[in-house]
């Protein structure tokens, strides 16, 4: 008897399609057949809030919750830093895969590193915690803001520089020619007269990625010298060999609870649930990504305040970094602690309770009524 269809809903972006895209290759390793099922979210449908703004809602998250709830749909992928720590009743995280990197990388025109980055240069990001870790470590740069898929944010890195080489070899070209008509009035070789490039404009065009031909032909609102994605991120959506970044440390830069993590939500007790659960779930990722999103809903301002947890098991401990910082940066709440393995829970708990004792939840209620 054929087994029916999983039914799995996912956002249509590239980045959401290739998540789902993982998803359904394990799932179907494992021999079960997969539908995936597009599911337009109020996050899609926005273009003019931050994303922080539309994660106070779980803009990205509901709509595809709802279709599960409703019976729709069997389960949905989503990114776990996407997921509100409070979900609906009926609804469990039925699994978490293995997780990619949880970092955050810094991506350059040419592969600069932060420290290196010059005085004033212009970073780019969406999130309010990548703002205030920026700002805390060099309140010499601008932080400006940035929206998009992940293709769509690498663009607008890459447009203003682009567009100046294009503008830059043209007008070299140009003189090349010139220099090579002058030489031929004074009957001198044209042939000895050199160029700035080995290559002609067209040349040079079409040896450029399809990444960079769309950025070279995106209109610029703002020059950016560099921008700050999670680099799990770039890794799905296949350009972390294409492009020149370097990994952020997540001891210094701690990502968002979550990050670099898929979950599959599902119906409580159904089949399909205990389907999934023993398909793709990774236990060591599961315990970090619990203990993360507990130390976050125990200190509160949902994924929208500038926090940030990292969790890490290695032998019987957890090592959980924690940073919780002003908007501006210029104030922050940290620590890192050692939790045992067979009490996590309640240990990431007493983190929170004494981190925000300490401060963190004053500055979380200031950053969330921003």
């Amino acid at each position: 008897m054929r087994e029916e269809s999983i039914r799995l809903a996912t956002r249509g972006s590239s980045l959401a399609l290739r998540q789902a895209g993982e998803i359904e290759a394990a799932l179907e390793e494992r021999r079960h057949e997969v539908d995936l099922v597009e599911v337009e979210t109020e996050g899609d449908r926005v273009t003019d809030e931050r994303i922080a703004d539309l994660g106070r809602t779980g803009a990205f998250v509901r709509a595809l919750d709802e279709r599960v709830l409703d019976g729709d749909v069997d389960a949905a992928v989503h990114s776990m830093k996407d997921v509100p720590t409070e979900m609906p009743d009926d609804l469990v995280v039925a699994a978490v895969p293995r997780r990619a990197s949880a970092g955050d990388a810094l991506v350059t025109p040419d592969g600069t590193a932060f420290d290196d980055l010059p005085e004033g240069a212009v970073v780019g990001t969406s999130s309010m915690r990548r703002g205030a870790q920026i700002r805390a470590h060099r309140p010499d740069l601008e932080v400006a803001g940035l929206r998009g898929n992940v293709d769509t944010r690498v663009e607008k890195l890459l447009a203003s520089h682009l567009q100046a080489e294009h503008e830059a070899r043209q007008e070299a070209e140009e003189a090349y020619q010139e220099e090579r008509e002058r030489a031929e009035k004074a009957a001198d070789d044209p042939d000895e007269v050199e160029r700035e490039y080995d290559e002609t404009v067209e040349s040079w065009f079409e040896s450029l990625s399809e990444l960079e031909k769309q950025a070279l032909g995106r209109e610029v609102d703002t020059a950016y010298d560099a921008i700050v994605l999670a680099r799990a991120g770039l890794e799905r959506s296949g350009l972390a060999h294409g492009v020149n970044l370097v990994d952020l440390p997540t001891g210094e830069f701690v990502p968002a609870p979550g990050q670099g993590a898929l979950a599959v939500t599902a119906r409580e007790g159904t089949d399909v649930a205990e389907t999934i659960q023993s398909a793709l779930d990774h236990p060591r990722s599961r315990v970090e990504t619990t203990v993360e999103r507990v130390v976050l809903e125990e200190l509160g301002g949902g994924c929208i305040a500038p926090i940030g947890v990292h969790a890490f098991l290695r032998g019987e401990v957890v090592r959980t970094d924690v940073q919780v910082y002003s908007a501006d940066g210029t104030d922050a709440v940290t620590e890192t602690r050692e939790l045992d393995l067979d009490d996590y829970a309640r240990e990431a708990r007493e983190l929170a309770d004494d981190l925000a004792d300490a401060g963190g939840a004053a500055l979380i209620a200031e950053a969330t009524e921003e």
